[in-house]
């Protein structure tokens, strides 16, 4: 056998992909400490439970078509995280959508799932929504705000695989909206002076994620949460101005349903 033989990937029939499916997940409660590679598992399983046609890539070690965008951090709860599988038969959006959600282990639970029209889906993720639920005094949240926005930039350090990395948080933060928390402290954090903080980030290179905007907010404003700060990921999607200062990040599934 030649050597150009034996690097040739074996000959295998492969379906091809009729069909591409979008999916919006959530996860919820204990599950938000579970890792991206610890969904990218369980997904997989679920996929093969639930007898799902999929379409596999060529090569020596075919893997499933599964595209993965935008992934919130560990320890991070999250509405709105998505991901795109490719099929050989045509499905039912929302029957995918009851078998995955059965297969998979509570807490990682699919909200929706749309047949996906055209190539730009990653482009449609310009931002994201984020609550974060801060056990302060409203004054030194409200200060700490102030700060932040009053500054032109903020250089916060994240460590990576490569070691520190220092970068500007302040060019990803787009908008902060503070609520009064009573009832979000009663069912969340269930302490007493707890505020909502709803962050509009935009999506940049580097990502600036929740704890560099955390990090920005204490250096900046001195802001000390007594308690670790839960983190919710609300929205991701399209940035759009709501008036002449106000933001709302969009539904990316706006242009399926459209063109469905």
């Amino acid at each position: 056998m030649s050597k150009q033989t034996k690097n040739r990937p074996p000959d295998r029939d492969l379906a091809p992909t009729i069909q591409k499916l979008r999916l919006r997940y959530a996860k919820r409660g204990r599950l938000r400490f579970s890792s991206h590679r610890d969904f990218q598992r369980a997904l997989e399983r679920a996929l093969r439970r639930a007898d799902i046609p999929m379409a596999y890539s060529a090569g020596f070690n075919p893997h499933p078509k599964i595209s993965y965008s935008n992934s919130a951090p560990t320890g991070v709860a999250s509405e709105a995280e998505y991901v795109e599988i490719g099929v050989t038969a045509m499905c039912d959006p929302d029957k995918v959508r009851r078998e995955l959600d059965e297969a998979l282990p509570p807490g990682l639970d699919v909200v929706e799932v749309v047949v996906a029209h055209g190539s730009d889906f990653a482009h449609r993720l310009e931002a994201s929504l984020w609550k974060a639920e801060i056990v302060a005094p409203r004054a030194e949240v409200e200060s700490a705000v102030a700060a932040v926005l009053a500054s032109p930039e903020i250089t916060v350090e994240r460590l990576t695989k490569a070691g520190k990395r220092s970068f500007d948080a302040r060019a990803g933060i787009v908008q902060f909206t503070l609520i009064d928390g009573e009832t979000g402290a009663q069912t969340d954090q269930n302490v007493d002076g707890c505020v909502i903080l709803h962050m509009v980030v935009r999506h940049i290179t580097p990502s600036v994620r929740p704890d560099d905007v955390l990090a920005a907010l204490k250096q900046v404003g001195g802001l000390v949460p007594q308690k670790p700060v839960r983190v919710t990921r609300l929205a991701q999607g399209p940035l759009a101005l709501l008036d002449e200062v106000n933001y709302t990040v969009g539904d990316p599934f706006d242009l399926d349903r459209v063109s469905a």
